[in-house]
């Protein structure tokens, strides 16, 4: 008997440490597993999060990564939508889709929402027929900012991440890199700021490595786990494991 109100002692002050560390407002941290305190992550983006163009998709997509290296007390879910724009008023905006009714429902603890790629679209002198949904910009923010406060509404302990895009080499399909890096990054960061989400830089560590994007746009499987890397380090304030188990 004595051994076993020990281990319960040990597991009770366990609890009362993870608990005082996220009211501080530290990163989550992983807490013993239970049906209780499962931490329920939705990965919002585009066809970047869904996995487009991996080899093995249903297994090599970020979010899936993200989850093996999180490993049990963490339930991570993929919610992304090929060619979707945070912009409402873009070509295919993600608000609209059927994954993000379905991201709300699940009322997740934490959000990382991954979209920008998308609305940088615009013609230029060598794509003259792509979509303009970079002339909406000055709603970029708002619509962002009401994205945020649907989740923040259906869990008002909800944690929101919010992703600086990944590169673009230089891009195609109207996808312009120096809109997501000079115009769209910026807005985020001010997005940020302004809701008390926290920043996920994905360029920054994708920066230089033109060889983990094939196609200009979409990280091949090196690529999709060094952004599932950068989000894993977000959430625990710990470097990712050298490989996901």
């Amino acid at each position: 008997m004595y051994p076993l109100i020990h281990h319960l002692s040990r597991r009770t002050a366990l609890f009362h440490l993870v608990a005082a560390l996220c009211l501080a407002g530290g990163p989550l941290l992983w807490a013993e597993p239970s049906a209780q305190n499962v931490v329920r992550v939705a990965c919002l983006g585009d066809s970047i999060v869904y996995g487009s163009q991996l080899a093995n998709r249903e297994q090599n997509n970020w979010p899936v990564v993200l989850g093996r290296m999180l490993g049990a007390g963490w339930d991570v879910r993929n919610f992304g939508v090929s060619g979707a724009t945070l912009l409402k008023k873009g070509n295919l905006p993600y608000a609209n889709q059927k994954a993000y009714a379905r991201a709300l429902a699940e009322k997740p603890d934490v959000v990382v929402i991954s979209l920008g790629t998308n609305d940088s679209k615009r013609p230029t002198a060598s794509v003259t027929n792509a979509v303009n949904n970079w002339q909406y910009k000055a709603e970029f923010a708002a619509d962002y900012k009401e994205m945020i406060a649907a989740f923040q509404a259906t869990n008002p302990a909800v944690k929101v991440y919010v992703c600086i895009p990944v590169p673009a080499y230089p891009g195609r399909w109207g996808i312009n890199d120096t809109t997501i890096r000079e115009e769209i990054s910026p807005l985020i960061r001010e997005v940020a700021h302004d809701t008390g989400a926290t920043v996920i830089d994905l360029y920054t560590p994708l920066s230089g490595k033109r060889e983990l994007f094939p196609d200009t746009v979409h990280p091949n499987v090196a690529g999709a786990r060094l952004v599932a890397a950068a989000v894993y380090r977000a959430l625990t304030g710990k470097a990712a494991p050298a490989e996901a188990p």
